[in-house]
């Protein structure tokens, strides 16, 4: 997991610096770059317009739904952009609930007849952790559905997922617009200037927006109140993750302990050999 540290630019890591830089009307051109690179050969984003996070669904009884970042394309397409910043056991259901959300709520309510046509719908996870089911080597998954033979079957649904962790190119080893973005998401706050290599309008308006020095007061004190957030998030998910291992090496050494006492050792030697107490291995 990511941690977050104070530099001369923001953590775009953190819910104020992901906003800051992808989720203003003013800024909307660096979403735009940002999309362009990574659905490049897919489709082009000339413009966007931000619609609100918030989404209720068209019975008073349905779930509402609350997304990080909304878009709609100029032909009506729908992007979800999604900062997940600590492991979720059900990320994927959650992915799939939002764009199925947003597919029935192009069902005009209005009309009597309808004829089934939808609007595309896709799906961007920028990720602070990897999947444990996806190919070490990979560091983004393009998820459509597809026939067996592996021709697309459905193109106006998409998910494509980036595990920053896994993306471990050095500043030689950049070839795209893509690695150029990942690079820069994964190493913007340890950087103090922009790289001579990324000398673009596009990313000299990033770092411009993207410094710290450049925040209004009440603008740094949200931004401090996210990096704190972020900082006890990964404490908090650092600790469960120590307990769970002691837990584990626990239960290991309890089970050890019973196969000792099934072949007829004595506590004590049990107790020299584990480690454990007395009463740990009495219990056991």
């Amino acid at each position: 997991m990511h941690i977050p540290k104070p530099g001369r630019f923001i953590d775009p890591f953190t819910d104020f610096g992901f906003k800051r830089i992808f989720g203003s009307e003013p800024n909307k051109d660096l979403l735009i770059d940002f999309l362009n690179a990574l659905l490049a050969g897919e489709r082009v984003i000339t413009d966007l317009t931000y619609d609100k996070t918030e989404q209720n669904g068209i019975l008073p009884g349905d779930r509402k739904v609350i997304f990080d970042l909304l878009c709609k394309g100029i032909d009506g397409e729908q992007f979800i952009i999604e900062m997940q910043r600590i492991r979720q056991e059900y990320f994927k259901d959650r992915c799939l609930y939002y764009v199925s959300s947003l597919i029935r709520d192009q069902v005009p309510v209005s009309l009597t007849k309808w004829d089934y046509l939808l609007k595309p719908v896709y799906l961007i996870g920028i990720m602070d952790f990897c999947f444990d089911d996806a190919a070490e080597h990979d560091f983004i998954h393009r998820i459509s559905l597809r026939y067996p033979s592996g021709e697309v079957f459905y193109k106006k649904l998409g998910f494509v997922y980036v595990e920053i962790p896994r993306f471990d190119k050095q500043e030689k080893q950049l070839c795209s617009s893509m690695d150029n973005w990942l690079f820069l998401l994964k190493h913007m706050n340890e950087l103090d200037k922009l790289p001579l290599f990324l000398r673009k309008p596009v990313f000299e308006k990033l770092f411009e927006i993207a410094e710290v020095s450049n925040l209004t007061k009440e603008e740094k004190m949200a931004y401090d109140a996210s990096l704190k957030q972020q900082r006890d998030w990964y404490a908090t998910t650092e600790y469960l993750l120590k307990e769970g291992k002691k837990e584990g090496i626990l239960f290991a050494k309890l089970e050890t302990v019973r196969k000792m006492k099934a072949k007829g050792m004595h506590e004590d030697l049990i107790r020299e050999l584990t480690g454990l107490s007395v009463e740990e291995v009495r219990n056991a």
